[in-house]
């Protein structure tokens, strides 16, 4: 596989990007985009608050790795939910269509971009703060990245020529 036919799998928290830097991206590289957060929405027909409240966070996180597994996204821009890093089957799977990117934002900004942080559909403990959660997930996304992406003060066209650039270098050494 090479940088041309490989996905490109946006990883981070909510708020980071991973939606908008996907299609920019998606329209950069000339790939498709899918967002998987949008695919569990159109499977359950209700939003991903929805199914927290009706549910529980454990059952979102259930539907998502059902969801990450049975994609099948070569050559695709893939922006996946928070959550995703949860599934180690979810990750092994998209793995294997490309580089996993994580779209590291710090807290501080995070919280400036999340308004919405108990409405927003976000499966984590009822009791779980955000910076809990921030702790959390930021050692598994490190855990599944293979580029990192210090966002912090870089506009959004800047992250993805970042993105472009460290993941032909990636392929490039792996050609090598």
């Amino acid at each position: 596989m090479d940088f041309y036919d490989a996905s490109l799998i946006l990883v981070g928290m909510p708020g980071a990007g991973k939606s908008t830097i996907g299609l920019l991206l998606a329209k950069e590289l000339a790939k498709d985009f899918v967002d998987t957060d949008l695919l569990i929405q159109l499977r359950e027909k209700k939003t991903l608050q929805e199914i927290v409240n009706q549910e529980g966070y454990q059952k979102l996180r259930e539907i998502e790795e059902q969801i990450l597994i049975s994609t099948d996204y070569p050559n695709h821009i893939i922006a996946t939910g928070g959550s995703a890093v949860y599934s180690a089957a979810g990750m092994t799977h998209l793995k294997q269509y490309g580089l996993v990117v994580f779209l590291d934002v710090a807290l501080d900004e995070l919280h400036k971009r999340i308004q919405n942080y108990d409405t927003r559909g976000i499966a984590r403990r009822p009791d779980q703060s955000f910076e809990e959660l921030f702790i959390e997930r930021r050692a598994l996304y490190r855990t599944y990245a293979d580029i990192i992406v210090e966002c912090g003060e870089k506009n959004q066209f800047e992250v993805v020529q970042e993105i472009i650039y460290e993941a032909g270098e990636t392929y490039a050494e792996k050609d090598a």
